[in-house]
């Protein structure tokens, strides 16, 4: 493995203490291909994020890989990996950079409980200008072919999708489970076509799905969503999870991997 990565003796200490993820940093440990932590600066803010090249000939499409609510965590970092070896550039930022004291984030908050209160606490605005941080970054790397998506899961793939509405150029939205805008007037802002991924057994998520597919198709937008029977939201990482007991979540992972590299492949 190709990692470049410098880590505080405080943020070590503090992984310790999220929830193992041991398959999904095994797979890191692994991986032949250079992944590397990068710090994205705009206006006061510095954005910590990993990002994982493909080992290619020629310049690559981007991704923007948006974490759940649980943060930027191992297996978030493998999803880069796993596109990556796909032959994508995958960037996934910390939303929750300088959330935690001494100006840390995901790693340093120290536990799921402060991770996700942290999460709800961001200021979408912020969110906002994160991304669009991260999106002009990995869009003008060397390696990039200047094509940029965004994909996220859970809190992510909501975010996906309102980032969708306040950016212009990116190619594609890849929204994972995650909650749909619900005003016409930002749908009708959107300039590429949106895909989501949904699990059977999730109604919370899945009832705004009619609703949404009938705004986009007024605002003559691209929207195709769809729901893989019998996962459980946050089917993409409990689908990988070696613990996890419905075989289901597997099937609608393997899927739904297979769907969006062939999506990614007409970018």
């Amino acid at each position: 493995m190709k990692l470049s990565i410098m880590l505080s003796a405080a943020t070590v200490m503090a992984l310790a203490s999220v929830p193992a993820q041991d398959w999904a940093k095994a797979r890191l440990e692994k991986s032949p291909r250079h992944l590397e932590w990068v710090k994205v600066k705009h206006g006061n803010r510095e954005v910590n994020c990993f990002i994982a090249y493909p080992e290619v000939k020629d310049k690559a499409t981007a991704v923007v890989v948006i974490h759940e609510i649980f943060g930027l965590s191992d297996w978030v970092r493998s999803v880069t990996d796993q596109l990556a070896e796909a032959g994508y550039i995958a960037i996934a930022p910390d939303l929750l950079s300088g959330a935690a004291p001494d100006g840390g984030g995901t790693a340093e908050l120290g536990g799921r409980d402060a991770v996700t209160k942290a999460v709800y606490a961001l200021a979408l605005d912020q969110v906002t200008a994160d991304l669009n941080a991260v999106t002009d970054y990995v869009g003008k790397l060397p390696a990039c072919n200047g094509k940029v998506t965004v994909s996220g899961f859970c809190w992510g793939g909501g975010q996906t999708f309102r980032f969708a509405t306040n950016r212009k150029d990116i190619k594609a939205a890849f929204s994972f489970y995650g909650p749909i805008p619900e005003k016409e007037d930002e749908l009708a802002r959107i300039n590429c076509p949106v895909y989501g991924f949904y699990a059977g057994n999730d109604a919370r998520i899945n009832a705004s799905i009619p609703r949404a597919t009938e705004m986009m198709k007024k605002a003559g937008k691209i929207y195709e969503p769809v729901i893989y029977e019998g996962a459980g939201h946050g089917f993409m990482r409990a689908g990988e999870d070696p613990t996890d007991k419905n075989p289901a979540n597997k099937k609608a992972r393997d899927e739904a991997w297979s769907r969006w590299k062939e999506l990614l492949k007409k970018i």
